[in-house]
């Protein structure tokens, strides 16, 4: 099942003159009349509205009434109000799909998806950092987002603190919940993985073609589930969801995600990297700790005292000061 932000129009207005007379009931016919189609159709189209999870109570010789809204993430439901310039405004939306990030790096070089959002309600074969599968089961939010390409190709190293801050910041506005920042690509909740974020890009000599940021939000998930199938890979260290139970729906903080994501990125553009790198630092979980960095050809054990202006993990050991790229880590006592 596909939707995007600029199909289903029939249906959209519908709903949202069901929404703008809340919680008032509105006739058939009223329907009927303000929007210029057939009664058959509006009774198609709020059986098909009803078929994505709102739940509309009809009455005779009343009409319909909306009362409450669906938990999906429907396109209308993330753009509605949404105070963005580019990002988000359109989406693609997928019951299910094998990977957003795929679909996203697809389409990714056409100039007329910049900003385009591609979300999901579960992935088949859901892609984390360094070829990882990302266990994507319904109750999460998966999505990617396909950035203009217009910032200097040396900042390219910087998005993933930017996606990091503007996640952290929209999930304490719309949840109240403190989230830490676990180098290089991790929030957690409790210590364990609450989201991931990868970065696909696509470089042609010195000009970046395209960026696709890619994140994965256990929003309302069955941990077990997820451990169950992880809990084995190397450096596992646990899986906790936002919610427990549903007490805002999912849409929300979609919304004011992209929005913290654009104005993140309009301060990357902006050479505000001193910044970025201070409001990354003062929400991480990984600088002042004892750490060890494991790469494909060394272990490096000591404290980690800061990031570099690329967003390299600054490591002392003993006499030395390691820059760290890339890598896993792991905390120490």
């Amino acid at each position: 099942m596909l939707y995007t932000s600029d199909e289903n129009q029939g249906l959209v207005r519908v709903l949202q003159l069901l929404k703008s007379h809340h919680p008032e009931y509105l006739s058939g016919e009223d329907l009927s009349e303000v929007l210029k189609i057939s009664r058959v159709a509006i009774w198609k189209h709020i059986k098909k509205i009803q078929s994505l999870g709102y739940k509309i109570e009809s009455k005779q010789n009343l009409g319909y009434r909306l009362t409450d809204t669906t938990s999906l993430l429907l396109p209308w439901e993330v753009t509605e109000e949404m105070k963005t310039k580019q990002i988000g405004k359109k989406i693609y939306y997928f019951d299910s799909i094998d990977s957003t990030q795929k679909f996203a790096v697809g389409i990714a070089k056409n100039p007329r998806e910049f900003g385009a959002t591609v979300i999901a309600e579960s992935q088949t074969t859901g892609k984390g950092r360094l070829g990882r599968q990302w266990v994507s089961p319904k109750g999460g939010i998966w999505l990617s987002v396909i950035l203009e390409p217009s910032f200097d190709i040396y900042k390219i190293t910087l998005i993933p603190f930017v996606v990091a801050i503007a996640l952290s910041n929209a999930i304490k506005k719309t949840l109240n919940i403190d989230t830490e920042l676990k180098w290089p690509n991790d929030l957690t909740k409790n210590g364990k993985k609450i989201a991931g974020i990868i970065i696909d890009a696509s470089i042609e000599s010195t000009k970046i073609e395209s960026v696709v940021v890619g994140v994965g939000i256990n929003f309302q998930v069955n941990t077990k589930e997820i451990e169950n199938k992880i809990k084995d890979k190397t450096r596992f260290y646990g899986v906790e969801t936002l919610l427990k139970k549903e007490k805002t729906k999912p849409a929300v903080l979609v919304k004011s995600f992209l929005e913290e994501l654009e104005n993140e990125l309009d301060d990357l553009k902006s050479n505000k990297t001193q910044d970025i790198i201070k409001r990354w630092t003062k929400n991480s979980s990984t600088v002042g700790m004892n750490v060890k960095v494991y790469n494909p050809d060394s272990v490096i054990t000591g404290k980690a005292v800061g990031l570099d202006v690329d967003g390299s993990l600054l490591v002392r050991s003993g006499a030395r000061t390691f820059r760290i790229t890339s890598g896993d880590i792991s905390y120490q006592k």
